[in-house]
């Protein structure tokens, strides 16, 4: 059984990701919008926090350090702390990340992993402290990576907080129960400005629905919208 998920963001209204770029206004600043963000954040209870490799690599901020010499890697999984109160799950399908630490803000680090990454790339999360799971299929499982997050973890809840690229994948296929979305009273007015779901080429738009299930202004001028998502 996998875990609740819900896509947790925050937007300025013509759906910039990046506070640094946004317009300020006279009813609150950046710091206070992104404190209510975290602020919701911690009332949805979530077991763990999810982002994407990129996300990842903004604060991971390891160069690669894999030991000299290791044992038998474990595979398809190693677990370093089954105990964690929080975890932070990094995909990183091509083993790029590399960490300074086993935890991120005190959360227990969990890498979800292809299939081809290789075995040196896995002694280094080990020897690092960092728990893994690794695809056992050429193309990745996710849904089976998160029934593994969900069994070997007790993870029930989890807040995918990634890019638009993860966000998209994730919704495309079917693994995201709930968006919940602050939007500020902001303009990134960027042409590159990103947003906060990509289907790619495929595209999915006619799929996936819907339902609100929730709108409330909060402080700062912020509103916080949370949607159920079905996929058709």
């Amino acid at each position: 059984m996998r875990p609740y998920v819900i896509c947790h963001m925050i937007s300025s209204i013509d759906g910039g990701l990046h506070p640094s770029r946004w317009t300020e206004s006279p009813d609150g600043q950046r710091s206070d919008w992104s404190a209510l963000y975290q602020s919701c954040h911690e009332k949805l209870e979530g077991d763990a926090w999810m982002v994407g490799r990129i996300t990842m690599a903004e604060m991971s901020k390891g160069n690669p350090h894999p030991p000299h010499s290791y044992d038998k890697v474990h595979r398809p999984s190693h677990f370093a702390d089954r105990e964690a109160a929080q975890y932070a799950v990094a995909v990183d399908m091509s083993g790029k990340l590399h960490f300074t630490g086993n935890e991120i803000d005190g959360d227990h680090i969990v890498v979800l992993l292809g299939a081809d990454v290789p075995d040196s790339h896995l002694a280094e999360l080990a020897s690092d402290g960092i728990s893994y799971i690794v695809s056992q299929q050429s193309q990745p499982d996710l849904e089976m990576m998160f029934d593994t997050l969900n069994q070997e973890l007790g993870i029930e809840r989890l807040l995918l907080e990634g890019g638009a690229g993860i966000n998209g994948s994730l919704l495309a296929q079917g693994l995201v129960d709930e968006i919940s979305v602050l939007v500020a009273p902001a303009l990134d007015g960027r042409s590159a400005s990103q947003s906060i779901v990509e289907f790619g080429e495929e595209g999915l738009a006619d799929k996936v629905q819907l339902s609100l299930k929730s709108c409330d202004v909060l402080d700062y001028g912020v509103i916080y919208l949370r949607y159920a998502v079905s996929v058709a």
